[in-house]
């Protein structure tokens, strides 16, 4: 007699660790998504969260000095040290302040292509993240709650617009939330709001392919081995925590996306001729510099998949991490940081650029495109943080350490566009006291956290931004005169 596989708690979560609760039943019916998917529109309001992981040095983008004022002869006194020179990765004309003509930001050196597109951000600075620990300033900006010690409090932003939204009926994508190499909550939804989580092209592929043979993991080959397997009376009798109902969801919803087959808009190599998507590809390996589309693990590849997946109607948001260098950078001056910075805010130029560039529905132009110079116009918002920032000082190593005090950047639709909101200290770049409605320094004012932040972006989506329990920064925002 065959044994029956053991459904223990260790298998079942294994098994749907990608698709566990992510799914669309009640959303849109099987047969109707299946026959959709090729023409599916997109989610009116799409948002991308850009982690840049392991803590960027804000002098070199976000948050710059002029290295003129900011002289190694005044460093006693001011506590900060740009030390420009120092990147010699960077073009020599690009080693100081960057600001484009009109823009109303600043950039340093670092910033690469994104200083074109300071006509839909704005910029964040003197955000205090009340840590210098990796994961707690990690755990931080991605749920806008503190964490209890190094464990996450609450739902992901992205779960919690998600949540929010589906009930609605504001989307209707087969896979709501991608995560993409970075980590991902749910504290209080049903498993639609569930973001799929993958931690490379390859295992996006893996995901959402009926073909994938090859795996990169033990997990990857037990979620794809465990499809269809009966659950047997003994287990679900005992399923006290669900755990049988989860697996059974996973299942579901794996089966909706294999049916759809949405890997196909994701194989950037693919050069075939059987699935009517060979002039797309050619046009994502042109517009993020792919080469052959073979190389699936830059920043470009990365940020080209957060673009195909809200651009297709596949997914309503997609967090991932965008940088491939290490930024963690204690050691060798700034070079290896400004390099992992630039790559990666190129990369992120290029999906700015796409959004500019595309009409949100290409059979009715007059929806406008995903990105739009009129911060009231525009389908998509994007996110970018770090957990925290690097010292002003440089070290005995002449690296940078851990700093407290941050810069975020917000794009898109809801933000007010050309706008730096806040300010850090000229003394040790410490964190700044400013007016919510303004985002200008007031001796009376408050401390910018994330918290702050995550409110501001729920309510540039007119959601509730009660969960993190603090007011938005309404200066930043569009909506408010």
């Amino acid at each position: 007699m065959k044994k029956t596989p053991d459904f223990s708690r260790r298998s079942l979560l294994r098994a749907g660790a990608a698709f566990a609760g992510s799914s669309i039943m009640g959303v849109l019916p099987l047969r109707a998504f299946a026959q959709q998917m090729a023409g599916l529109p997109p989610a009116d309001h799409c948002f991308v969260f850009v982690y840049f992981s392991g803590g960027w040095d804000v002098l070199l983008s976000l948050d710059p000095r002029d290295p003129a004022v900011f002289t190694p002869e005044r460093v006693n006194e001011t506590r900060i040290f740009p030390d420009y020179a120092a990147t010699t990765n960077i073009t020599a004309a690009d080693r100081g302040i960057i600001k484009p003509a009109g823009s109303n930001i600043e950039f340093g050196p670092a910033i690469g292509n994104m200083r074109n597109h300071y006509d839909v951000m704005s910029v964040i600075r003197g955000i205090d993240m009340r840590t210098v620990a990796h994961e707690v300033g990690r755990r931080y900006f991605i749920t806008g709650k503190e964490p209890a010690g190094a464990a996450a409090r609450g739902s992901s932003t992205a779960t919690e617009i998600v949540g929010q939204m589906v009930p609605m009926g504001l989307t209707k994508v087969p896979v709501p939330s991608i995560a993409y190499n970075v980590e991902s909550y749910n504290d209080r939804y049903g498993g639609y709001a569930n973001a799929l989580r993958v931690s490379s092209q390859n295992d996006l592929l893996l995901t959402l392919s009926k073909s994938a043979t090859q795996f990169d993991s033990e997990i990857e080959k037990e979620l794809v081995d465990m499809q269809g397997r009966p659950v047997s009376c003994e287990a679900d009798l005992y399923d006290s925590r669900g755990l049988v109902s989860q697996y059974r969801e996973a299942l579901a919803q794996k089966q909706t996306v294999l049916t759809a087959q949405v890997d196909k808009y994701f194989q950037f190599a693919n050069k075939g001729t059987d699935d009517g998507l060979n002039s797309y590809r050619a046009q994502v390996r042109a517009a993020y510099g792919l080469g052959d589309g073979t190389n699936t693990t830059t920043s470009a590849a990365r940020a080209a998949t957060a673009a195909t997946a809200i651009k297709r109607g596949i997914s309503q948001c997609v967090s991932l991490t965008i940088n491939t260098g290490n930024l963690d950078t204690h050691f060798n001056r700034q070079v290896e940081n400004a390099t992992s910075q630039k790559t990666a805010w190129d990369a992120l130029a290029a999906l700015v650029n796409d959004l500019k560039n595309s009409d949100f529905d290409p059979n009715d132009p007059s929806k406008g495109k995903w990105m739009d110079a009129d911060p009231n116009k525009g389908h998509c918002t994007i996110v970018c943080f770090s957990e925290f920032s690097r010292t002003p000082l440089t070290n005995a190593a002449g690296g940078r350490d851990h700093h407290i005090t941050n810069s975020c950047m917000l794009l898109g639709r809801g933000i007010r566009h050309n706008l730096v909101f806040g300010k850090s200290g000229d003394v040790g770049l410490s964190a700044g006291i400013v007016d919510f409605e303004t985002g200008k320094p007031k001796p009376n004012g408050l401390v910018i956290t994330p918290e702050h932040v995550i409110a501001s972006v729920l309510d540039a989506a007119n959601l509730d931004y009660s969960i993190t329990r603090e007011s938005p920064l309404k200066g930043l925002l569009s909506k408010y005169p």
